[in-house]
């Protein structure tokens, strides 16, 4: 795996876990969904520079590395 290959799965992983946070109370998740601004821009960007723009199944076989299921 290279750098920017675990940069840009890493990004997926905390938009991930702040959009996560953001809707866990949909009565709230209006408030926090301006938050994900800033993931959003920084997973675009990692996509991008990984070339992974475009290549789910490669980044989702990446972030499975570093995070697997734990279900299996």
């Amino acid at each position: 795996m290279q750098k920017e290959e675990i940069a840009a799965a890493q990004a997926y992983i905390r938009l991930l876990a702040a959009t996560r946070a953001a809707l866990a109370d949909p009565a709230e998740a209006p408030l926090y969904m301006p938050l994900l601004a800033f993931p959003i821009e920084e997973a675009d960007e990692a996509l991008r520079s990984a070339g992974l723009a475009g290549n789910e199944d490669k980044l989702f076989a990446l972030v499975r590395q570093l995070q697997p299921s734990p279900t299996g």
